[in-house]
């Protein structure tokens, strides 16, 4: 079991605006690699309601962060020809597919393996809600959701838990 788990946090309601990603590695079930970081969304605009109610993530947090563009090479070492799992893999499919052009670079290049979609396989599996914080829960996996870092690793062992 080889993949990558993948967590965006935005800043505003675009897909574009990606301010933390967390990223976590798995190679032959092992967890092996855990990467997160801040970044500067376009502008380093944002949505009030995003700050205060969902990551806790503003301004001046990346105020000097990098932007996705400068971080491309580290991000993209980590994700280029691997599966992706997300929890919400339309949503953090989206978000990368829309910073990668935003910054004018070729999602193609990444080769990707493909998406799996945690939430859509615990859905299968009966779960409801089949939310983040509810599959954790009931597989009693620490979160500290909505940290890109945490969500990323709590869906990592969700994807090796699928199958129990």
């Amino acid at each position: 079991m080889t993949f990558t788990a993948i967590d965006f946090e935005t800043a505003t309601g675009s897909p574009n605006s990606a301010c933390a990603v967390g990223i976590v590695t798995v190679e032959c079930g092992e967890i092996v690699e855990q990467y997160s970081t801040l970044i500067q969304p376009p502008g380093n605009t944002y949505w009030r309601r995003f700050t205060e109610e969902i990551h806790g993530i503003g301004w001046r947090d990346t105020l000097n962060a990098p932007t996705f563009a400068d971080l491309y090479p580290e991000i993209r070492k980590r994700l280029q020809n691997r599966l992706l799992v997300a929890h919400f893999a339309q949503f953090d499919r989206d978000v990368l597919q829309a910073t990668m052009a935003y910054h004018n670079l070729d999602y193609e290049t990444l080769a990707l393996s493909g998406w799996a979609c945690t939430c859509e396989i615990y859905r299968a599996k009966g779960y409801k809600p089949a939310n983040l914080a509810a599959c954790c829960a009931r597989n009693d996996i620490d979160l500290n959701h909505h940290d890109a870092l945490s969500d990323a690793l709590a869906c990592a062992k969700l994807y090796l838990l699928r199958s129990v």
